[in-house]
């Protein structure tokens, strides 16, 4: 979703952003009205929300967390003040701890999303008020105001019909910057299968070979936060090539919904990468996303110069054959 501005007014004490998208405003509002859509955009590409309750009526509120690849968590409330269907939603955003108890030391602010039709499309204009100049700069230090324009940025992709969107598409790689690339592919599966080819050894084998004829050789894992993982492949008959393999540890493990990992291949001398892989479902197609963080340019284009997005795509046709066509 395109945004079209990001403004911050010292006078007001206010941050606005404004946004619009092709789609009828209807359609906008929902997005936003619908926990499982809105925890796929409210926070940044590496932020992810997860509301944990959504009573989005006037005295209600919406607790979410936003969980970093590290792991760390973050806890904030809506406090819903005012809700006019289709054309505006008020409320106080508010850090909390872990139970949802308010964390006074933290900056408070007031956030208005005003809803239109423009054109043939929509647009969202989202407005937080602070009520000290030491609050907005608290929250601009923070990182808010980026943080909002990565965030609304997966917008297109959520008000999308994924089936149009994306299925056929086969495996996207996008470079974002010098030290991260996004890969998107999408499946006709509902993600709980897609969750378990990703992380069930026995099923892992058989589809996460890249080219034929390779096979895996070690497929280990230790699925929780902390814990370690290796897997490894070697060719097979008259296929030429070495064995290889990778290995790192598990930041956040979050069944059906996210895997973040560090990566190293075994025995190479430079720093390992971090894979942040996201499970999301609409209408019976998962979109996988997968942000990669390399630690310098240099790294990211040895690795994508390998043909890495080739290999995957061989590997995911593979999935799609072996497994989910059998569990159609």
């Amino acid at each position: 979703m395109p945004t079209t501005s990001v403004h911050t007014d010292a006078e007001s004490l206010t941050l606005t952003l404004v946004a619009d998208a092709a789609v009828p405003v209807e359609r906008l509002w929902a997005a936003f009205a619908d926990p499982r859509q809105l925890e796929r955009f409210w926070g940044p590409p590496a932020f992810p929300a997860t509301f944990t309750s959504f009573d989005l009526r006037p005295g209600g509120r919406a607790d979410y967390r936003m969980t970093s690849p590290q792991g760390e968590r973050f806890h904030a409330v809506w406090q819903v003040t005012e809700v006019d269907e289709h054309r505006r939603i008020t409320f106080r955003d508010l850090f909390t701890d872990a139970d949802g108890t308010v964390d006074e030391s933290l900056p408070a602010g007031e956030t208005v999303l005003t809803f239109e039709s423009v054109g043939s499309g929509s647009r969202v204009t989202v407005l937080s008020s602070f009520a000290s100049a030491a609050d907005l700069e608290t929250m601009l230090e923070m990182g808010m105001a980026d943080g909002y324009e990565q965030a609304f940025s997966q917008l297109d992709t959520v008000l999308a019909d994924l089936r149009e969107y994306a299925l056929g598409r086969g495996t996207v790689t996008d470079v974002v910057d010098d030290t991260h690339v996004r890969i998107t592919r999408a499946f006709p599966a509902p993600r709980h299968l897609l969750w378990r080819a990703h992380t069930e050894p026995e099923l892992m084998r058989r589809w996460l070979l890249g080219p034929d004829g390779w096979e895996m050789t070690v497929c280990e894992t230790d699925l929780v936060p902390g814990g370690s993982y290796r897997n490894a492949w070697a060719p097979t008959g008259d296929t030429e090539g070495e064995a290889f393999g990778f290995e790192g540890e598990n930041l956040v493990v979050d069944p059906e919904r996210r895997i973040v990992t560090t990566e190293r291949m075994t025995g190479a001398p430079f720093p390992p990468n971090t894979n942040d892989l996201q499970f999301d479902e609409a209408d019976g197609v998962t979109l996988l996303t997968l942000l990669v963080t390399y630690p310098d340019s240099t790294q990211r284009d040895m690795i994508l110069a390998t043909g890495m997005t080739d290999g995957m795509e061989t590997s995911y046709q593979r999935l799609e054959r072996e497994l989910l066509s059998a569990s159609a």
